[in-house]
């Protein structure tokens, strides 16, 4: 098991697998390859899948420099090999390898460098945005789990993370610690899609209603426009 930034022993709960929890706790490029699996499937089913990955390749850990220069369908055999790594296998096999890829060019494959010398939160935040397969979504819980949960806290980590880096909260993989906070976070997420879907369906009627009453306008206006021309009946 590695050390914290704090010198602490990094204990994950996320995966809710021992082995795939301890292996995301001591490779750095497994808890990236973890992160960047983590969309359109369960939390617990993304950070198992660098275990998984690391398991088919017959390791103990993920090597970045192997998995960039691995030929591109063998490394999708991998991902697609049932049960499948992912709901989509064939697109986030290409994405972790497009990811190694640019470790080893940017960081000589070494996926910790990506925070180690990061100076500000914002330096960090930067340098997770410009990872194949991050979003600006993603590099802000990544720095959140990074801070929490790996102790790695430059100046400003928490701002740099927006709401994920709020102390207490229960809004992403960051903050699970055990099944009770994976519960919460989960209870969150689906809260807030609800909010989501609700919003956007009442944007449409309003957009809706909003198209009727111009249309209703108009008419109201070309009848206008045409009695006043003496046009009002078919008859005249």
């Amino acid at each position: 098991m590695t050390t914290s930034d704090s010198g602490k022993d990094i204990i994950l709960r996320i995966a809710q697998n021992p082995a795939a929890d301890e292996l995301l706790g001591r490779s750095p490029l497994a808890a990236l390859v973890g992160m960047l699996l983590d969309q359109q499937v369960p939390m617990e089913w993304a950070f198992t899948g660098p275990y998984t990955l690391a398991e088919r390749m017959g390791s103990d850990d993920l090597d970045a420099g192997r998995i960039a220069a691995y030929d591109p369908d063998a490394f999708t055999e991998l991902f697609t090999t049932k049960p499948a790594l992912h709901r989509y296998p064939g697109s986030m096999a290409q994405r972790v390898q497009q990811l190694c890829q640019f470790l080893v060019a940017e960081y000589d494959g070494d996926a910790s460098a990506v925070w180690r010398s990061a100076a500000t939160g914002d330096d960090l935040l930067e340098r997770l945005n410009a990872l194949p397969g991050f979003g600006a979504q993603k590099a802000r819980i990544f720095l959140a789990l990074l801070g929490k949960r790996f102790g790695v806290r430059p100046t400003g980590w928490r701002e740099a993370a927006g709401p994920y880096g709020e102390a207490g909260s229960h809004r992403s993989v960051a903050d699970i610690t055990g099944p009770e906070s994976l519960a919460e976070v989960r209870a969150y997420k689906q809260e807030a899609k609800a909010a989501a879907k609700a919003t956007k369906t009442a944007a449409k009627k309003t957009a809706k209603t909003t198209r009727t009453e111009m249309t209703r306008t108009e008419m109201t206006r070309t009848a206008k426009a045409a009695k006043k021309s003496g046009r009002s009946s078919p008859d005249k």
